[in-house]
């Protein structure tokens, strides 16, 4: 029975051995990326927490606060869901890495700038621009 699974990489070093490190980052970035997005969208969008714009308590009132319309809320879910899925998929699917990666990083530099707009310190903005750099890393390894 040993002998069965003498030839199934059982350690990360094996996994890394597999895909390269480069790769096996990239993974790990895409996965905390995406993940990351479909929490704040899918789980926590009725949420308080403490980055969401002025004195938002969900992310439709965020949107409020910087003065958007409720059609652009839904707009940009749908992208950033869209984006954080391909990201996931991109896994497997690597035609769908970089359009996802870069349609994120563009909605981050958006996030960003409402940020600014309402003049939130920035422990508010901070996610937005660590999003930001870790989906330009994905599109460019």
């Amino acid at each position: 029975m040993r002998e069965i699974f003498s030839s199934i990489p059982l350690s990360f070093s094996g996994c890394v051995a597999l895909v390269g490190t480069m790769d096996l980052f990239r993974i790990i970035l895409q996965a905390a990326v995406g993940l990351g997005i479909l929490n704040v969208w899918l789980v926590r969008a009725n949420s308080s927490t403490g980055y969401r714009g002025g004195d938002a308590k969900s992310l439709k009132e965020e949107f409020a606060t910087y003065g958007l319309p409720l059609w652009f809320f839904y707009l940009v879910g749908t992208l950033k869901v869209s984006c954080a899925l391909a990201l996931l998929a991109g896994i497997w699917f690597h035609a769908l890495v970089i359009p996802g990666a870069v349609g994120l990083a563009l909605l981050m530099v958006g996030a960003f700038m409402m940020h600014v707009k309402v003049k939130d310190p920035f422990r508010k903005a901070w996610p937005s621009l660590a999003m930001l750099a870790m989906s330009v890393l994905i599109a460019i390894l």
